[in-house]
């Protein structure tokens, strides 16, 4: 991630997975199990970069890049994230939506501010 908050990608073709979640009250074990994940994920073979934010409301989007879709299969079936995925839907998502897409294009801007 670039120090802006922004992820650096490279030129497209590839995916994005849009992770848009709204919480449950409490941590129980939230936060650390995040430290985790974000850590484990950087490894991923195929990991690009992440960019996420969560309201106070606990309404969070995360958008994670990656190179192919074999990369996000290849971190859907990693064991620890699988039981992250598992106790979130337990303990910590009222509701999520995952949605995957491929990016054809991107671009940035503005220039010199």
């Amino acid at each position: 991630m670039s120090s802006n908050g922004f992820a650096t990608t490279p030129e497209p073709p590839y995916y994005a997975v849009i992770f848009t979640s709204k919480r449950t009250e409490g941590d129980t074990g939230y936060d650390a199990m995040m430290d985790v994940m974000a850590k484990l994920s950087t490894e991923q073979p195929g990991y690009l970069g992440r960019e996420s934010v969560r309201g106070a409301d606990g309404l969070g989007i995360s958008v994670i890049y990656y190179k192919d879709e074999a990369s996000i299969a290849g971190w859907k079936a990693q064991a620890q994230h699988a039981s992250a995925q598992r106790i979130g839907r337990e303990r910590w998502y009222e509701h999520y939506e995952m949605r995957v897409a491929k990016v054809e294009r991107a671009y940035s801007g503005p220039e010199g501010r």
